[in-house]
């Protein structure tokens, strides 16, 4: 919903939510994410990549994130950022991050 000096604050939909859950920080959005790959089982295989209709108010953007494999307190994955239809691969959280960040900070 927003990106203010590295402060992200955005919603998370997922399956297993009802409805959406806001997130504040980068950090809060990994712990939910998290928890989620925890409730699947995450990655004994690996969620499906679900394609819902959401929109986007204005100056919001939506990302999907699937996470493909999850060892070692790593993820690796792709990222979709839907309004540019651009797929980004990544190799860890950090690495996950890092491109949100040069997305919404450019």
């Amino acid at each position: 919903m927003s990106y203010q000096n590295g402060i992200m604050t955005g919603c998370l939909q997922h399956p297993r939510l009802d409805g959406k859950e806001e997130f504040h920080s980068l950090s809060q959005m990994v712990l939910l994410l998290d928890g989620l790959m925890d409730l699947e089982n995450c990655p004994n295989p690996p969620p499906p990549f679900i394609f819902p209709e959401i929109s986007s108010g204005e100056g919001e953007e939506v990302f999907r994130i699937q996470i493909l494999f999850r060892e070692h307190y790593t993820w690796q994955g792709r990222l979709v950022w839907q309004k540019e239809n651009r797929e980004y691969v990544f190799h860890s959280a950090i690495e996950l991050i890092q491109l949100l960040d040069e997305i919404l900070a450019g």
